[in-house]
């Protein structure tokens, strides 16, 4: 008798072991009830790549699968293949909603992020020697726009700058390497800030000021030959050693670096003194993604993941500051002395995108 209960419960731990070895191997997206797709701006890709947001998501019902896209190009797409759509800011998610029929939609704006220009460091010492930006640290300083765009105006050459004969490699028109503003949000929002630093400091709101400052922003688009669809090849680039001295890019792609302990190489960030911040917005397309922008919003493992990706959540400003502090050196957490303009309407803006291009 002993010896048949013996052998029953070794079957049975035997049993419970194979259970536990099924259980630790199963894909975190096992536990998700829900599968729902979605077209995102490029710099969310890496958050919804993440492992640890992966299994988040899963644990609150969700598998998630994302596409890329440029935010302005979104309402081209055909909208009824996806679930949600998550532009990078609250401009594009209006023409998303029109493209989709769906106007009213239940949006969530989760977090944001501020743009910034990084520059290699030779670039960023000539800029401050000629009074075009101002330093606040080894890798940290402010982009004054009025003088930056005034050397736009006149088509300054990187080597007419006081300091630059000492850095051979700063050559050509001093320029920001954007995006397509007429597809792309950081390149829109580019627009949008240096339109309204052009325009006396006020939001281009008519046909006036479209005419008043599209010849400097043609100038500033105009430069730069090929245009990339997205923030995230430029920013690849810079990182890669190769690219402009001068990129556009959100403070989220910099600070996520920074919070993943990733070496970030040789490079300043410029934080523009007139600034807008880029409010990524989620739009549900359909009933079976309507609660996931709230989640993102509310859920507090996600907002930690939020953070440790560089986005600024819209409910965790001190947080945030306290998880960037260690990182000073390059960031502005408080966004210190950096105004905070508001964007032209999308007809306003997409028509100085047009006149930008050409």
């Amino acid at each position: 008798m002993r010896r048949i209960l013996g052998i029953i419960l070794g079957l049975l731990l035997i049993g419970g072991v194979a259970g536990v070895v099924l259980l630790k191997g199963q894909d975190p997206e096992s536990t998700a009830t829900k599968t729902v797709r979605g077209v995102i701006g490029s710099e969310k890709s890496d958050f919804f790549r993440d492992p640890d947001v992966v299994k988040a998501l899963a644990d609150k019902g969700y598998t998630v699968k994302a596409e890329s896209s440029g935010s302005w190009a979104m309402d081209k797409l055909a909208l009824k293949d996806f679930d949600f759509a998550f532009p990078s800011s609250s401009e594009p998610a209006k023409e998303v909603e029109a493209a989709a029929g769906i106007q009213g939609a239940q949006e969530a704006k989760p977090f944001f992020s501020p743009l910034v220009v990084i520059a290699r460091p030779s670039a960023a010492k000539v800029l401050a020697d000629g009074g075009l930006v101002k330093m606040s640290g080894k890798n940290t300083g402010t982009l004054l726009m009025g003088s930056f765009l005034k050397a736009a105006e006149e088509e300054r050459n990187w080597q007419q700058l006081s300091g630059a004969a000492a850095h051979p490699e700063l050559a050509g028109r001093v320029f920001i390497k954007t995006t397509d503003p007429a597809t792309s949000n950081s390149g829109a929002l580019f627009l949008a800030l240096a339109s309204n630093v052009a325009n006396g400091n006020t939001v281009v709101a008519d046909d006036a000021g479209i005419e008043r400052t599209a010849p400097l922003m043609r100038k500033l688009i105009s430069v730069q030959g090929a245009l990339e669809p997205s923030t995230d090849g430029p920013f690849r680039a810079f990182i890669s050693g190769s690219g402009e001295p001068l990129i556009l890019a959100y403070e989220s792609q910099v600070a996520s670096m920074l919070l993943q302990h990733q070496d970030p190489g040789e490079m300043v960030v410029l934080y523009p003194d007139t600034t807008v911040n880029s409010a990524h917005t989620f739009v549900p397309l359909n009933e079976k993604a309507r609660d996931l922008g709230t989640l993102l919003t509310t859920d507090p493992r996600l907002r930690e993941l939020v953070m440790q990706r560089g986005f600024r959540p819209q409910e965790g400003a001190a947080q945030f500051a306290a998880a960037t502090a260690p990182h000073s050196g390059y960031l502005n957490p408080g966004l210190t002395g950096i105004r905070q303009v508001g964007t032209p309407t999308v007809k306003i803006l997409m028509a100085l995108a047009q006149r930008a291009k050409g």
